[in-house]
């Protein structure tokens, strides 16, 4: 609620999301790719530094891959919808001194309006992304499939494959099925011998986890908190073991996913009460937004 602008519709802003442009091959290896890039794309793990502290992820800036119009971060952004990518805050690397929010581009939209040649033959987009996260967000070094998956999933953002509904509903399911993709990603990358990268994959889903959390707010929502922190107690738990190389962590990640959709049934029986209801989201919004 404190990164958006203080005019901007809750409903729209904080209660619903673009729906995805995303074009998925039927060549499965390219598919995993894109799947670890988008998981990746939606983790603050990815940019580390005061942005991961502050839960930013790319897609904080780039909801389902596309831009964001509420967008209003307090020292970082001029009007809504735009940031300073060389503020000091987030960077030590590209910080200028300069007050010089830029409008947030829209990766799903025509590739020839975006300021760098996406075509792989080109070989800039991984070059911008190393730079975007190591040294715009003063974040680690990614793992070399998570770059890799990074560069796959924006090249797969088309606008021909937007859907005709623009937005959806933001709630359980949605954050849900993120959750869902990020582990079946990290099972994926498990099986292929890359921890580091699953590990990013864990991460990923505990942060789509977290957003459900947050918005499950109040005493009579206890039970479904106690839940859900029991659901990332066990995801720390498999990070832990991709770490020590424990050969138990792909079936604990199996175990997950099979405990998922009942996690789920019990959160959307209760998410009326929650702040993904729109009702309490505009009351909690006008008592919360800047201004």
């Amino acid at each position: 609620m404190l990164w958006v602008a203080r005019d901007a519709n809750p409903a729209r802003a904080l209660g619903s999301a673009p729906t995805e442009c995303l074009r998925l091959p039927a060549d499965r290896a390219l598919a995993q790719r894109i799947e670890v890039g988008r998981a990746a794309f939606r983790t603050p793990l990815l940019l580390g530094g005061q942005a991961a502290r502050a839960h930013i992820t790319c897609e904080t800036c780039h909801r389902e891959g596309r831009d964001n119009p509420d967008f209003l971060f307090p020292g970082v952004s001029g009007a809504a919808g735009t940031a300073d990518v060389t503020n000091s805050l987030f960077s030590t690397h590209r910080g200028n001194g300069i007050d010089d929010p830029k409008p947030i581009p829209d990766l799903s939209g025509s590739k020839a309006k975006l300021k760098i040649d996406q075509a792989p033959a080109a070989g800039k987009l991984e070059p911008f992304l190393h730079g975007l996260i190591t040294e715009e967000f003063d974040g680690p070094e990614p793992p070399p499939a998570v770059l890799s998956g990074l560069a796959a999933y924006v090249r797969a953002l088309d606008p021909a494959a937007c859907p005709a509904r623009p937005r959806q509903p933001l709630g359980v399911a949605l954050l849900m099925a993120d959750t869902r993709r990020g582990l079946a990603a990290a099972q994926g990358e498990l099986a292929a011998g890359d921890a580091p990268t699953a590990i990013v994959m864990v991460a990923s889903a505990r942060a789509r986890l977290g957003l459900i959390d947050e918005r499950f707010a109040g005493p009579a929502l206890a039970t479904e908190r106690v839940r859900l922190h029991d659901a990332d107690t066990r995801l720390a738990h498999i990070q832990t073991a991709l770490r020590d190389r424990d050969p138990h962590a792909g079936e604990s990640i199996a175990a997950w996913l099979a405990a998922s959709p009942l996690l789920q049934a019990g959160l959307e029986v209760k998410q009326p009460a929650s702040l993904f209801d729109p009702q309490r989201l505009a009351a909690a919004a006008k008592r919360r937004l800047p201004g």
